[in-house]
């Protein structure tokens, strides 16, 4: 079941199990973007930016009570100088530099205004020299490679936005004023503040403030403290956000590849399907049904389940209609045969025009029989490609009324146009072929009307639909044959008709004329009261439409 949601499949060959394109787009695309999601989550410079601000403030703060501090308290008077200078004095800043810094977890140092360092928090003097006193970092507790990761994310991020880097910091055994850009700035009686990173990683923030006596600057004061409290709260937070994003990613990962399963699988089933329809006529393989599914997939399955069918019926078609062919031309053939081997041992000159008559006969009607089945071979190709356009089918009528009324007075008949609602009679089509409809019907009365008989061709609007009446008054149609006549190569034509005129394509192709208009024709007997024929009807009934038709007058009533 689980290979069926990666786009796998069991009865697939092992060659062709690997994970659909369509389940590694899906899934590229969900976790795409839920990284860059992240990615923009964890990036919280702007935040960390906004706390170190913060902290530098307060450590402004600290550096500015510090240095009044140390102004009033720690000078005394220069005496090698002559104008009694004050100065600071190292024995007392010192101490008073470490006394403010114990309670402030900071680190101080006092700079004098020539850039010797003076007083260092962190230095301890004893009986064997000074001691440095080295702050450790906290115990990681295996998080080392998380925050590397972390502190290269960063790096990466800041080459990209171009940031400034961040200057690393290098303390000198021997530390001067000059070492320090923000104390030089306090020597100058401006506050300075600086941001690097120490060797470990972690970022040390410091401030510095001159020390003043009366605006006279004596030394400058430098406060440092490290930013580990930050760096630890962001740590949590983004330690949080990766949480949230593990549990995130295995949710849309498990989502993606259900999705994909439900989109890949039954299109590989269809292909499947269709491959093997495709690779074997048998009638066993079908295209699965996803109809009951309301999406794309349940409607490309109805569409090849319908698609499928409609080709099988078209090939059925097609060998019926080979087979008919096939018989149709054998019977002329096998006259003709018959004829020419005959006219080769006749020695009357009567007998032997007689066959040649035959012959003639047989050509004919192979001709015109290779002519219909041409035509209706031609038929769906054409019906496929024609344009169809507004056509107003009461014009129509009335010009081919004009031209049939000449044919059926030859024959001795009446022929009548009667239309109602001429301004409605609207169809959308192909103007030649449904002519050539209407011309088929009209000479099939012609030819079945008695002398002295009348031809009604009518149309009307009726149900959103233009019907359309060709009634005769001959012999009807055959008992229980109103719907055969429609077939291919059937023929039932009236008594002293000269065999092989017709091949009985006629109404089949009338037929596939009017449904791949969306219409119907069919054909029934008119009876009076009693159950008497009184002629026969065919009814055509197109669907109408609303567009306004081309009134010029219809060239293709020639049409055959």
């Amino acid at each position: 079941m689980f290979l069926g949601f990666l786009g796998k499949d069991p009865e697939l060959p092992s060659d062709r199990r690997s994970i659909s394109p369509i389940t590694r787009r899906i899934l590229t695309v969900n976790v795409l973007a839920l990284v860059i999601l992240v990615a923009g989550m964890l990036y919280l410079a702007d935040y960390r930016r906004g706390l170190i601000d913060a902290e530098l403030a307060a450590l402004k703060t600290q550096a500015e009570l510090f240095a009044a501090a140390l102004g009033e308290g720690a000078w005394s008077l220069d005496p090698t100088s002559a104008s009694s200078d004050e100065v600071l004095n190292p024995a007392i800043a010192q101490q008073i530099t470490r006394r403010l810094a114990e309670a402030s977890d900071t680190r101080a140092r006092l700079f004098g205004v020539e850039g010797a360092l003076l007083a260092d928090s962190r230095i301890l003097e004893g009986p064997g020299g000074n001691v440095l006193i080295q702050e450790l970092p906290p115990p990681r507790r295996g998080e080392e490679r998380l925050s590397t990761f972390l502190n290269l994310f960063d790096d990466i991020i800041q080459r990209f936005k171009g940031d400034k880097a961040t200057s690393v910091y290098r303390e000198k055994s021997v530390q001067t004023a000059a070492d320090y850009d923000e104390v030089l700035e306090a020597l100058l009686g401006e506050q300075g503040e600086s941001v690097r990173i120490l060797p470990d990683g972690s970022t040390l923030l410091s401030v510095a403030a001159p020390v003043q006596r009366y605006k006279h600057v004596l030394g400058a004061l430098m406060l440092s403290k490290t930013a580990r409290d930050i760096d630890g709260a962001l740590f949590k937070v983004r330690l949080d956000i990766l949480k949230v994003f593990a549990v995130t990613l295995l949710v849309t990962v498990l989502v993606s590849i259900y999705l994909s399963g439900t989109i890949a699988r039954p299109i590989l089933r269809l292909a499947r399907a269709a491959e093997r329809v495709r690779k074997d006529r048998s009638r066993e393989h079908v295209i699965p049904d996803f109809g009951h599914r309301r999406d794309e997939i349940g409607q490309l399955s109805v569409a090849l389940r319908e698609m499928t069918e409609a080709l099988r019926s078209r090939i059925d078609a097609i060998e019926r209609f080979a087979a008919d062919v096939a018989h149709e031309i054998k019977n002329p053939l096998t006259s003709l045969k018959s004829a020419v081997e005959t006219a080769a041992r006749v020695k009357d000159p009567e007998q032997r025009n007689k066959l040649l008559a035959i012959v003639e006969d047989d050509v004919h009607r192979l001709d015109r029989l290779i002519s219909d089945i041409s035509d209706a071979s031609r038929l769906d190709a054409e019906l496929s490609r024609a344009e169809a356009t507004p056509i107003d089918v009461g014009k129509m009528l009335e010009t081919l009324a004009e031209v049939t009324e000449m044919s059926a007075a030859a024959h001795g008949l009446k022929f009548r146009l009667r239309l109602r609602d001429q301004k409605d009679l609207v169809v959308h089509g192909m103007e030649g072929r449904l002519v050539q409809v209407f011309r088929n019907l009209i000479a099939n009365a012609i030819s079945f009307s008695p002398a002295g008989g009348e031809i009604v061709l009518m149309a009307r609007r009726e149900n959103g639909m233009v019907v359309t009446e060709v009634r005769d008054q001959g012999p009807g149609l055959p008992a229980g044959k109103e719907a055969a006549i429609f077939n291919r190569f059937y023929s039932e034509r009236p008594e002293g008709e000269k065999f092989g005129t017709h091949s009985g394509l006629g109404l089949s192709i009338s037929k596939q004329i009017v449904e791949a208009h969306a219409g119907r024709i069919f054909g029934e007997n008119l009876l009076s009261g009693d159950g008497r024929v009184l002629g026969a009807r065919f009814v055509l009934r197109l669907p109408a439409t609303r567009h306004k038709a081309n009134r010029r007058a219809h060239p293709k009533l020639s049409a055959s």
